[in-house]
């Protein structure tokens, strides 16, 4: 790909807002009122108990990942003197103070919840974490065991004097910091450090006694009871739990000389030594040791976190799975067959008669992988081409695409090795798909490959077909179970060419083209968002009907914003659903009155991008693996693609405004950046969309099954026209 000429598209893109302070919502302190929605689930008495655990350790999770990725760079623009206030106003060293106070609250009332609420609720269930001197003597014979053949070996004390210096921690390790008496002739106390195994479970079961089926103790503490054993004959004055975060950037060099991939293992490597953002430690911990790690690591005051609980809430998700309990869990709803099992066995022939839409994890993800992994057995396919950011591990779709280069077919996986904090699970099967035979492009240089796409090319007694799956969300069968998520199959010729077009561009140096259905960042999509918000905007400026609905993650970019705000000074209907980030701020009279924003937080992680603008009652609708965000618009490779069909239109759109009608997990965002929990009549029965989509695909799916034996009748190929 012309890598110059894309830069150059983005940087025009860019350029100074020129909203006025107060039009914008802070971008970090947005994120935080996500999360802070996230933590209201775990509080939440209506969910299952192991439903709210799972939000809280997802909660905590979180803002892991906000600290080594936002804070660290907020830092990174203090310690660089930039002053320059972000749209909302506020410069970076003023952002870094609003976000430690709101971050530091969170963290109080996150662990008020687990403390005083979650950890009593599941010890009334039978599900125990216990101290050990709770244990009967049985139970601690079998825990020191436990600590003698699994832990013991496992562990490495680290002395800390003049000749040994402070060790390097790595990011997310829990360790023990301890305070050792003097040795004779010396007053001061000396400090050592023991980390915790990684491999080990943090959360120990021990043997159940009495009504307690479920016991568990953390790993911690085992490893306190027994120090005599790491550091005989002497004695431990203090002992504390420390865990630290690093700042998890990856800085490449464009332009190196050697390889992308080796440019990544280099940063991999250096993240490790990377400068600490965040110290927690228990909150027992003595002011001394305290200060005495805050300055070995060299960390600010305001990011000493002192922890009224367990570090690392994390550990508790694997509860979540424990067997014995669905009481305590959400009803199952298993993925609902979008195809009967014949017409999954033969998915060209489906895609010859007309497009496919799946809403997962509504529908079942498995018409993708029959795609691939038909593709790879297929004798007509000629090439498979598919881009890749999150597969997960075992990906069925991974091993059918290094099956099909085994076999000889022309296999061409773009693969985003960028992919925070999977970069070297990505490394390793990507490597594996190189091994099989098939040409693997490890990214673009500068820019991130986020697009979700899959070609596979075939012969057919018409000619050559093209058959694309374009989505939302990752190929990832796993997660698919998890997010919401649009997939669209389909063997349109039009887009069959623009997704030719596209992997050319990738993998050859072809200029990025101006496709005929398919939009693509960074060249092209945030001007054409503009111009269907511009469109929307002069149809009510001539008293037309005009309205746009929009479904993304996230909504930052100032431009779209802006062209937002002038939508609705101009009389258009603006609804959003936004998920995590958002800086607009609706219902500013004058400004955005005619602009509502509402947020879901549900069982299922709401992921998908949705586009609808009215255009006069011929609805335009995409979807998009892109948000509304500069790093989509400016600094990824993504795609938007218009739903051609009726009735895959009327699905995206019946579910798009079903996501505005949620009076239960529907937050709705006020003027002054604040959200609002939905109010309603006790008379009015509750409505959660995730449910009502799921019982409506489930409704569909049985009628059928129940309509007429022509389901189970061979499907018979139309009329092809070439691709």
């Amino acid at each position: 790909m012309s890598i110059k000429r894309v830069r150059r598209a983005a940087s025009k893109s860019r350029r100074p807002t020129d909203a006025t302070p107060g039009q914008f919502n802070n971008r970090e302190l947005s994120w935080l009122a996500f999360n802070e929605r996230v933590l209201e689930e775990a509080a939440d008495l209506s969910n299952p108990l192991l439903e709210r655990v799972k939000f809280a350790a997802i909660t905590a999770s979180n803002l892991d990942e906000f600290y080594m990725v936002r804070v660290a760079r907020l830092t990174h623009a203090v310690n660089e003197g930039d002053s320059e206030p972000d749209p909302s106003g506020l410069t970076p060293v003023a952002q870094l103070r609003a976000v430690s106070a709101q971050v530091h609250d969170v963290v109080a009332r996150l662990y008020r919840v687990v403390m005083t609420d979650l950890l009593p609720a599941l010890n009334a269930a039978h599900i125990r974490i216990v101290a050990l001197t709770e244990l009967d003597d049985l139970q601690r014979s079998a825990v020191a065991a436990y600590f003698v053949d699994e832990v013991l070996p496992a562990l490495t004390p680290l002395a800390i004097d003049e000749s040994r210096p402070f060790p390097l921690l790595s990011s997310l390790s829990l360790n023990l910091a301890l305070r050792l008496a003097p040795d004779e002739g010396d007053d001061r106390p000396r400090l050592a450090i023991v980390q915790l195994p990684s491999r080990l479970p943090r959360l120990v079961r021990v043997a159940p006694r009495g009504q307690d089926p479920i016991a568990f103790v953390f790993l911690e503490d085992i490893i306190r009871a027994n120090l005599d054993a790491l550091f005989p004959g002497q004695r431990v004055l203090e002992t504390v739990a420390l865990r630290l975060l690093r700042d998890s950037e990856l800085e490449l060099d464009d332009e190196g000389g050697h390889s992308y991939l080796e440019a990544i293992e280099e940063e991999l490597l250096r993240r490790r030594r990377n400068k600490v953002v965040r110290l927690e430690v228990e909150s027992g911990a003595s002011d001394d040791l305290v200060t005495l790690l805050a300055r070995e690591v060299s960390v600010r005051d305001g990011d000493v976190y002192r922890i009224p609980g367990p570090l690392d809430l994390r550990a508790l998700m694997p509860l979540g799975e424990l067997s014995g309990f669905d009481r305590l869990r959400a009803a199952s709803q298993k993925p609902v067959p979008a195809l009967t099992a014949e017409q999954e066995a033969h998915i060209f022939d489906v895609l010859d008669q007309g497009d496919l839409l799946l809403h997962h994890p509504y529908d079942s993800f498995d018409p993708i992988v029959a795609l691939v992994e038909q593709a790879a057995d297929d004798s007509e396919v000629l090439a498979i081409k598919q881009t890749l950011y999150r597969p997960g591990t075992d990906s069925p779709i991974v091993k059918a695409l290094e099956r099909a280069a085994i076999q000889g077919k022309q296999v061409t996986v773009v693969v985003e090795l960028m992919a925070r904090f999977d970069e070297e699970r990505n490394i390793q099967w990507a490597r594996a798909l190189e091994e099989a035979g098939a040409h693997v492009i490890y990214g673009i240089r500068g820019l991130k490959v986020h697009a979700k796409i899959c070609l596979v090319v075939r012969r057919t007694p018409r000619g050559i077909r093209r058959y694309v799956h374009l989505g939302t969300g990752n190929y990832n069968h796993r997660t698919a179970r998890l997010y919401t998520d649009f997939g669209l199959l389909t063997s349109s010729p039009e887009i069959g060419v623009d997704a030719s077009a596209f992997f050319n561009a990738l993998t050859g140096f072809s200029d990025p083209p101006r496709m005929r259905q398919l939009v693509m960042s960074p060249t092209h999509m945030r001007e054409r968002i503009v111009k269907l918000i511009e469109r929307e905007t002069r149809r009510a400026q001539e008293g037309q009907p005009a309205a746009i609905r929009a479904k993304m993650n996230a909504l930052v970019d100032d431009r779209l914003v802006e062209a937002l705000y002038r939508a609705s000074r101009a009389g258009v209907r603006v609804q959003l659903n936004v998920r995590g980030i958002c800086v607009l701020r609706p219902g500013v009279p004058g400004l955005s009155e005619n602009i509502s924003v509402v947020s879901i937080v549900g069982r299922f992680l709401e992921h998908a991008r949705i586009f609808h603008f009215l255009n006069g009652g011929d609805d335009d609708v995409y979807l998009s693996s892109a948000d509304w965000m500069p790093r989509n618009l400016d600094r990824r490779i993504e795609l938007m693609v218009p739903v051609a069909s009726a009735a895959c239109r009327k699905k995206v759109l019946d579910a798009l405004e079903l996501t505005f009608q949620d009076n239960t997990k529907g937050r709705r965002l006020l003027p002054d950046g604040s959200w609002r929990v939905p109010q309603k009549p006790a008379s009015t029965p509750p409505m959660l969309v995730q449910q009502v989509i799921y019982e409506q695909t489930r409704r569909a799916f049985d009628r059928r099954e129940s309509a007429s034996p022509e389901v189970f009748a061979p499907i018979t190929k139309q009329p092809m026209g070439t691709g």
